[in-house]
């Protein structure tokens, strides 16, 4: 057995899960997410707790059992408290401003680069080097912070670029003088 796939999921109170056939809903106090689940897995819902199942020991049943139950944990935490990645920006006149719920970085091009918010995201600029993407998917998340950072890679050599908060960047060397 998944030593991840096997541990029972406990609802806390305030959230409500339904789970209809192969989809699971969950509502709580900062949204509804819904996902559905794969054709081996099973889920059985009783008393507070969500258990996930599967059927036979297939190289797909188990990569799926513990991937599904941990995705629905992950529901349940963004309905009650959220996902939040914070992001800083490093480098000499590098910064971001809010445009609304969009954003503008300064990141040395010749032109500055506009991001829009999707739904379900929200940007929010705590100072000109630090910003921060929340919401309660924590896939989408992460994808809308990697691809923020995308839009200047750290620099390995003189570390300058967006990148998470507490990452640690690898400097390089440079050329070696005379």
């Amino acid at each position: 057995m998944s030593r991840i796939g096997r541990l029972p999921i406990t609802v806390p109170a305030g959230v409500e899960v339904n789970v209809n056939g192969s989809e699971v809903t969950v509502k709580g106090s900062k949204g509804e997410l819904s996902h559905t689940v794969p054709s081996p897995i099973e889920i059985s819902l009783n008393e507070g707790t969500l258990t996930v199942s599967r059927p036979n020991d297939e190289r797909e049943s188990r990569s799926l059992h513990g991937l599904t139950r941990t995705l629905i944990s992950n529901m349940i935490v963004g309905v009650t408290e959220g996902y939040k990645k914070n992001l800083e920006i490093v480098g000499t006149g590098y910064r971001v401003q809010a445009k609304g719920s969009d954003l503008e970085f300064a990141l040395g091009y010749s032109h500055p680069v506009a991001v829009k918010a999707p739904e379900g995201i929200t940007l929010t600029v705590d100072s000109p080097t630090k910003l921060s993407v929340a919401g309660i998917n924590k896939q989408q998340v992460g994808e809308v912070a990697a691809t923020i950072r995308k839009l200047r890679r750290p620099d390995p050599y003189k570390g300058k670029g967006i990148r998470y908060a507490g990452e640690i960047i690898r400097r390089k060397v440079g050329k070696a003088g005379k």
